[in-house]
Protein backbone atom coordinates (compact mmCIF):
# COMPACT_ATOMS: atom_id res chain seq x y z
CA UNK A 1 0.00 0.00 0.00
CA UNK A 2 1.48 3.44 -0.82
CA UNK A 3 1.81 5.77 1.89
CA UNK A 4 -0.68 8.94 1.87
CA UNK A 5 0.49 12.53 1.25
CA UNK A 6 -0.02 13.43 5.06
CA UNK A 7 1.28 10.10 6.22
CA UNK A 8 3.02 11.89 8.97
CA UNK A 9 -0.14 13.94 10.20
CA UNK A 10 -1.80 10.16 10.79
CA UNK A 11 -2.36 9.72 14.77
CA UNK A 12 -3.65 14.01 14.28
CA UNK A 13 -6.10 13.36 11.77
CA UNK A 14 -7.59 9.91 13.03
CA UNK A 15 -8.31 11.41 16.57
CA UNK A 16 -9.68 13.84 15.12
CA UNK A 17 -11.79 12.54 12.96
CA UNK A 18 -13.41 9.95 15.70
CA UNK A 19 -14.06 12.86 18.07
CA UNK A 20 -15.53 14.68 15.16
CA UNK A 21 -17.72 11.88 13.48
CA UNK A 22 -18.79 9.33 16.30
CA UNK A 23 -20.65 9.81 19.74
CA UNK A 24 -22.26 7.13 21.94
CA UNK A 25 -25.49 6.74 18.98
CA UNK A 26 -22.93 7.48 15.97
CA UNK A 27 -19.79 4.59 15.17
CA UNK A 28 -17.78 3.73 12.14
CA UNK A 29 -16.62 0.40 11.03
CA UNK A 30 -12.68 -0.11 10.35
CA UNK A 31 -13.24 0.06 6.49
CA UNK A 32 -15.35 3.21 7.10
CA UNK A 33 -12.41 5.09 9.27
CA UNK A 34 -9.69 4.04 7.01
CA UNK A 35 -11.64 5.33 3.96
CA UNK A 36 -12.34 8.64 5.95
CA UNK A 37 -8.48 9.01 6.71
CA UNK A 38 -7.78 8.55 3.10
CA UNK A 39 -9.98 12.16 2.59
CA UNK A 40 -7.10 13.63 4.63
CA UNK A 41 -4.18 12.12 2.33
CA UNK A 42 -3.52 9.41 5.02
CA UNK A 43 -3.68 5.63 4.26
CA UNK A 44 -3.51 3.52 7.44
CA UNK A 45 -3.12 -0.68 8.13
CA UNK A 46 -5.89 -2.08 10.91
CA UNK A 47 -2.82 -2.18 12.84
CA UNK A 48 -1.44 0.77 13.12
CA UNK A 49 -5.19 1.81 13.49
CA UNK A 50 -5.57 -0.53 16.96
CA UNK A 51 -1.92 1.02 17.98
CA UNK A 52 -3.25 4.82 17.62
CA UNK A 53 -6.38 4.03 19.23
CA UNK A 54 -3.86 2.70 22.24
CA UNK A 55 -2.16 5.69 22.10
CA UNK A 56 -5.66 8.00 22.40
CA UNK A 57 -6.31 6.82 25.76
CA UNK A 58 -3.23 8.20 27.22
CA UNK A 59 -3.96 11.63 25.98
CA UNK A 60 -7.91 11.42 27.83
CA UNK A 61 -9.72 10.13 24.50
CA UNK A 62 -11.80 6.73 25.18
CA UNK A 63 -11.87 4.52 21.97
CA UNK A 64 -15.09 2.21 22.73
CA UNK A 65 -15.36 -1.14 20.40
CA UNK A 66 -18.11 -2.80 20.02
CA UNK A 67 -19.96 -5.74 18.13
CA UNK A 68 -23.13 -5.64 16.16
CA UNK A 69 -23.84 -8.44 13.85
CA UNK A 70 -20.71 -9.54 11.91
CA UNK A 71 -19.50 -5.70 11.91
CA UNK A 72 -17.15 -4.29 14.93
CA UNK A 73 -17.81 -0.62 15.42
CA UNK A 74 -15.92 1.81 17.26
CA UNK A 75 -16.47 5.45 18.84
CA UNK A 76 -15.78 7.89 21.42
CA UNK A 77 -16.61 6.99 24.62
CA UNK A 78 -15.76 9.60 27.58
CA UNK A 79 -15.34 13.06 26.77
CA UNK A 80 -13.89 15.86 28.35
CA UNK A 81 -17.28 17.46 28.66
CA UNK A 82 -20.42 15.08 27.97
CA UNK A 83 -22.77 16.70 25.74
CA UNK A 84 -25.06 17.73 29.03
CA UNK A 85 -22.53 19.68 30.40
CA UNK A 86 -21.85 21.56 26.86
CA UNK A 87 -25.41 21.93 26.89
CA UNK A 88 -25.32 23.44 30.38
CA UNK A 89 -22.72 25.47 29.11
CA UNK A 90 -24.38 27.33 26.29
CA UNK A 91 -27.00 27.77 28.62
CA UNK A 92 -25.51 29.55 30.42
CA UNK A 93 -23.54 31.66 27.43
CA UNK A 94 -27.12 32.35 25.97
CA UNK A 95 -29.19 33.41 28.68
CA UNK A 96 -26.19 35.59 30.26
CA UNK A 97 -27.62 39.24 29.44
CA UNK A 98 -23.82 40.57 29.27
CA UNK A 99 -22.54 38.58 26.53
CA UNK A 100 -23.91 39.85 23.01
CA UNK A 101 -25.27 38.16 20.58
CA UNK A 102 -22.00 38.03 18.03
CA UNK A 103 -19.92 36.84 20.76
CA UNK A 104 -22.20 34.16 22.21
CA UNK A 105 -22.47 32.76 18.36
CA UNK A 106 -18.61 32.80 18.46
CA UNK A 107 -18.39 31.22 22.03
CA UNK A 108 -21.30 28.20 21.42
CA UNK A 109 -19.43 27.52 17.84
CA UNK A 110 -16.27 26.79 19.84
CA UNK A 111 -18.05 24.96 22.23
CA UNK A 112 -19.25 22.60 19.59
CA UNK A 113 -15.99 21.14 19.11
CA UNK A 114 -16.17 19.41 22.89
CA UNK A 115 -18.85 16.99 21.22
CA UNK A 116 -19.52 15.30 17.37
CA UNK A 117 -20.37 17.02 15.02
CA UNK A 118 -23.89 15.39 15.05
CA UNK A 119 -24.10 16.57 18.46
CA UNK A 120 -22.79 19.96 17.44
CA UNK A 121 -26.43 20.47 15.34
CA UNK A 122 -28.14 19.73 18.79
CA UNK A 123 -26.62 22.68 20.45
CA UNK A 124 -27.55 25.15 17.24
CA UNK A 125 -30.81 24.17 17.57
CA UNK A 126 -30.88 24.74 21.26
CA UNK A 127 -29.06 28.47 20.51
CA UNK A 128 -31.77 29.98 18.18
CA UNK A 129 -34.42 29.70 20.96
CA UNK A 130 -33.76 32.35 23.19
CA UNK A 131 -34.63 35.66 22.01
CA UNK A 132 -33.84 37.65 24.66
CA UNK A 133 -32.69 41.29 25.22
CA UNK A 134 -28.54 41.21 25.47
CA UNK A 135 -25.74 43.26 25.49
CA UNK A 136 -25.12 46.03 22.87
CA UNK A 137 -21.57 46.35 23.76
CA UNK A 138 -19.24 44.06 22.12
CA UNK A 139 -16.70 45.03 24.00
CA UNK A 140 -17.83 44.05 27.25
CA UNK A 141 -16.06 40.54 26.69
CA UNK A 142 -12.99 42.24 26.61
CA UNK A 143 -13.21 44.69 29.25
CA UNK A 144 -13.80 41.80 32.11
CA UNK A 145 -10.82 40.35 31.08
CA UNK A 146 -9.07 43.95 31.17
CA UNK A 147 -9.79 44.56 34.83
CA UNK A 148 -9.81 40.73 35.53
CA UNK A 149 -5.54 42.02 34.95
CA UNK A 150 -5.44 44.28 36.72
CA UNK A 151 -6.88 43.00 39.78
CA UNK A 152 -4.37 40.60 39.48
CA UNK A 153 -1.14 43.49 39.06
CA UNK A 154 -2.55 45.34 41.44
CA UNK A 155 -2.85 48.73 39.21
CA UNK A 156 -5.27 50.98 38.88
CA UNK A 157 -7.20 51.14 35.28
CA UNK A 158 -9.14 54.20 33.78
CA UNK A 159 -11.96 54.28 31.02
CA UNK A 160 -15.16 56.18 30.04
CA UNK A 161 -18.55 55.89 31.71
CA UNK A 162 -21.44 55.58 29.82
CA UNK A 163 -25.22 55.84 29.73
CA UNK A 164 -28.14 55.96 27.46
CA UNK A 165 -29.87 58.93 26.43
CA UNK A 166 -33.46 59.74 25.09
CA UNK A 167 -31.93 59.32 21.64
CA UNK A 168 -31.00 55.81 22.20
CA UNK A 169 -27.45 56.76 22.14
CA UNK A 170 -24.44 56.09 24.93
CA UNK A 171 -23.25 59.02 26.20
CA UNK A 172 -20.25 59.68 28.22
CA UNK A 173 -20.95 60.54 32.00
CA UNK A 174 -19.36 63.45 33.57
CA UNK A 175 -18.96 65.28 30.18
CA UNK A 176 -16.37 63.05 28.63
CA UNK A 177 -14.00 62.82 31.91
CA UNK A 178 -11.55 59.66 32.46
CA UNK A 179 -12.63 57.52 35.47
CA UNK A 180 -9.72 56.28 37.01
CA UNK A 181 -10.54 53.45 39.88
CA UNK A 182 -8.52 50.91 41.86
CA UNK A 183 -10.61 47.61 41.10
CA UNK A 184 -10.87 45.16 43.42
CA UNK A 185 -13.70 42.53 42.21
CA UNK A 186 -16.24 41.58 40.04
CA UNK A 187 -19.62 40.25 40.29
CA UNK A 188 -22.80 38.70 38.20
CA UNK A 189 -26.24 40.48 39.68
CA UNK A 190 -29.36 41.18 38.10
CA UNK A 191 -27.84 39.73 35.16
CA UNK A 192 -25.38 41.88 34.48
CA UNK A 193 -21.80 42.17 35.24
CA UNK A 194 -20.37 44.56 37.59
CA UNK A 195 -17.08 45.37 38.71
CA UNK A 196 -16.49 46.99 42.27
CA UNK A 197 -14.02 49.47 42.48
CA UNK A 198 -12.43 52.04 45.38
CA UNK A 199 -12.83 55.84 44.28
CA UNK A 200 -10.12 57.74 46.00
CA UNK A 201 -11.73 61.13 45.36
CA UNK A 202 -14.91 60.37 47.49
CA UNK A 203 -13.33 57.98 49.60
CA UNK A 204 -16.35 54.80 48.74
CA UNK A 205 -16.56 51.34 47.43
CA UNK A 206 -19.09 51.69 44.02
CA UNK A 207 -20.29 49.60 41.37
CA UNK A 208 -20.21 49.92 37.59
CA UNK A 209 -21.25 47.93 34.73
CA UNK A 210 -18.99 46.74 32.71
CA UNK A 211 -20.98 46.74 29.64
CA UNK A 212 -21.20 50.69 30.11
CA UNK A 213 -17.45 51.10 30.51
CA UNK A 214 -15.35 51.39 27.42
CA UNK A 215 -11.72 52.43 26.46
CA UNK A 216 -10.35 50.80 29.54
CA UNK A 217 -6.63 50.88 30.18
CA UNK A 218 -4.39 49.62 32.98
CA UNK A 219 -2.26 52.22 34.53
CA UNK A 220 1.07 51.85 36.26
CA UNK A 221 -0.28 53.28 39.86
CA UNK A 222 -0.92 50.38 42.29
CA UNK A 223 -4.36 50.41 43.76
CA UNK A 224 -5.66 51.49 46.69
CA UNK A 225 -8.79 51.32 48.66
CA UNK A 226 -8.21 48.00 50.57
CA UNK A 227 -9.35 48.40 54.09
CA UNK A 228 -12.52 49.56 52.56
CA UNK A 229 -13.29 47.08 49.97
CA UNK A 230 -13.08 44.31 52.98
CA UNK A 231 -15.40 46.97 54.87
CA UNK A 232 -18.08 46.77 51.63
CA UNK A 233 -21.20 45.06 51.94
CA UNK A 234 -21.91 42.76 48.77
CA UNK A 235 -25.69 42.53 50.02
CA UNK A 236 -25.95 45.96 48.80
CA UNK A 237 -25.64 44.52 44.99
CA UNK A 238 -28.63 41.86 45.85
CA UNK A 239 -31.23 43.10 43.71
CA UNK A 240 -34.93 42.47 43.06
CA UNK A 241 -35.11 41.13 39.18
CA UNK A 242 -37.71 42.04 37.43
CA UNK A 243 -39.11 38.88 35.34
CA UNK A 244 -42.24 39.10 33.18
CA UNK A 245 -43.52 35.87 33.34
CA UNK A 246 -46.50 33.91 34.85
CA UNK A 247 -48.73 36.78 33.59
CA UNK A 248 -51.18 37.41 30.94
CA UNK A 249 -49.07 39.40 27.45
CA UNK A 250 -50.44 42.33 26.91
CA UNK A 251 -49.02 45.86 25.46
CA UNK A 252 -48.89 48.27 27.68
CA UNK A 253 -48.18 52.13 27.37
CA UNK A 254 -46.01 53.61 29.35
CA UNK A 255 -44.72 57.06 30.25
CA UNK A 256 -41.40 58.34 32.06
CA UNK A 257 -39.31 61.54 33.07
CA UNK A 258 -36.70 61.50 30.73
CA UNK A 259 -34.19 60.56 32.65
CA UNK A 260 -35.16 57.20 33.37
CA UNK A 261 -35.09 55.53 29.58
CA UNK A 262 -31.76 54.23 30.40
CA UNK A 263 -33.49 51.96 32.65
CA UNK A 264 -35.93 50.82 29.88
CA UNK A 265 -33.45 50.57 27.22
CA UNK A 266 -31.23 48.13 29.29
CA UNK A 267 -34.74 46.33 29.86
CA UNK A 268 -36.37 45.49 26.52
CA UNK A 269 -33.56 46.75 24.04
CA UNK A 270 -33.07 49.49 21.30
CA UNK A 271 -34.89 47.37 18.76
CA UNK A 272 -38.06 46.71 19.77
CA UNK A 273 -39.63 49.97 21.68
CA UNK A 274 -39.60 53.90 20.41
CA UNK A 275 -40.30 56.79 22.25
CA UNK A 276 -42.42 59.52 21.84
CA UNK A 277 -42.13 62.78 23.74
CA UNK A 278 -45.08 63.99 25.15
CA UNK A 279 -44.17 66.96 27.06
CA UNK A 280 -40.48 69.03 27.79
CA UNK A 281 -39.06 66.36 29.98
CA UNK A 282 -41.72 63.24 29.56
CA UNK A 283 -41.99 60.72 26.82
CA UNK A 284 -43.63 57.38 26.08
CA UNK A 285 -43.88 53.99 24.80
CA UNK A 286 -45.95 51.24 24.35
CA UNK A 287 -44.36 47.22 24.71
CA UNK A 288 -45.54 43.95 25.25
CA UNK A 289 -45.19 42.28 28.29
CA UNK A 290 -46.43 39.54 31.04
CA UNK A 291 -48.65 41.84 32.70
CA UNK A 292 -47.81 40.04 36.75
CA UNK A 293 -46.88 41.43 39.97
CA UNK A 294 -43.36 41.11 39.26
CA UNK A 295 -43.93 43.80 36.46
CA UNK A 296 -46.28 46.01 38.58
CA UNK A 297 -43.52 45.51 41.53
CA UNK A 298 -41.15 46.72 38.87
CA UNK A 299 -43.01 49.78 38.24
CA UNK A 300 -43.55 50.62 41.69
CA UNK A 301 -39.82 50.44 42.37
CA UNK A 302 -39.41 53.15 39.77
CA UNK A 303 -41.05 55.95 42.02
CA UNK A 304 -43.41 59.03 40.85
CA UNK A 305 -40.32 59.34 37.76
CA UNK A 306 -42.64 56.44 35.56
CA UNK A 307 -46.51 55.95 35.46
CA UNK A 308 -48.62 53.18 33.48
CA UNK A 309 -51.04 54.65 31.40
CA UNK A 310 -52.61 51.99 29.41
CA UNK A 311 -54.71 49.73 28.40
CA UNK A 312 -57.21 50.72 31.35
CA UNK A 313 -58.20 47.25 32.24
CA UNK A 314 -53.97 46.50 33.15
CA UNK A 315 -54.10 50.11 34.92
CA UNK A 316 -56.95 49.00 37.15
CA UNK A 317 -55.06 45.74 38.11
CA UNK A 318 -51.91 47.69 38.68
CA UNK A 319 -54.59 49.93 41.49
CA UNK A 320 -55.87 46.96 42.75
CA UNK A 321 -51.94 46.12 43.33
CA UNK A 322 -50.90 49.07 44.69
CA UNK A 323 -53.91 48.76 47.30
CA UNK A 324 -52.58 45.74 48.69
CA UNK A 325 -48.89 46.72 48.54
CA UNK A 326 -49.65 49.91 50.65
CA UNK A 327 -52.38 48.10 53.26
CA UNK A 328 -49.34 45.47 53.63
CA UNK A 329 -46.62 48.25 54.92
CA UNK A 330 -49.41 49.45 57.12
Amino acid sequence: MSRGTNQKFKFTYLMKMMQEKTDDDHALTMPQIRKELEKYGVTAERKSIYADFADMEKFGVEIIKEQIGRETYYHVGTRAFELAEVKLLVDAIQSSKFITQTKSRNLITKMKSFVSQYQGSTLQRQVIINDRVKSMNESVFYNVDEVYTAINENKKIRFKYYKWDINKKLIARKGGDWFELSPWGLTWADENYYMIAYDEWDGNVKTYRVDKMMRISILEEKREGQKEFKAFDMSKLSKTTFGMYGGHKKRVKIQFENSMCGVFLDRFGKEDINFKPIGENWSEFSVEVSVSQHFFGWLFGMGPKVRLVGPDDVVEELKEYGKAYFKGME
